[in-house]
């Protein structure tokens, strides 16, 4: 069995952990767009209903929707490709998107004036930017 207390084992396992993280959490919320559509928008018309997007909501519900899987589709392959491979090149560019797609999150949350919300999105957000570090080669 090999070593796992080392730097490049543990990077190993980190880049595995992070990527797969990224997949589930990218993937379900993209699919879960795309399942209940009707009601996602039904929810963000009242939540952005105050706010400068308010008109913009079908817009940005699909352009979301795109980003999320786009990113759980790049780190789940991305998963893959590093535990069989060893290359992180598609799990990076995952996380590079998870990172926009955070801050268009955080951006909707700022402007529908939801600050909690908003801070819900900052752990994702610096586990992200560890991703881009952990999965940068």
């Amino acid at each position: 069995m090999p070593n796992v207390h080392t730097v490049e084992a543990t990077r190993f396992l980190l880049q595995i952990f992070v990527s797969a993280f990224l997949a589930i959490l990218f993937l379900q919320s993209g699919i879960d767009k795309i399942v209940d559509r009707r009601g996602n928008l039904e929810w963000l018309k009242g939540h952005f209903a105050k706010s400068p997007l308010a008109g913009m909501v079908p817009l940005m519900v699909i352009a979301i929707t795109i980003l999320e899987i786009t990113v759980g589709a790049l780190s789940a392959i991305g998963c893959a490709l590093i535990i069989f491979s060893r290359d992180s090149t598609l799990a990076f560019y995952g996380a590079l998107i998870a990172a926009l797609s955070i801050l268009a999150l955080f951006f909707g949350q700022r402007m529908a004036k939801d600050y909690p919300g908003a801070a819900t999105l900052v752990p994702y957000f610096l586990l992200t930017l560890a991703a881009i570090y952990l999965l940068a080669q």
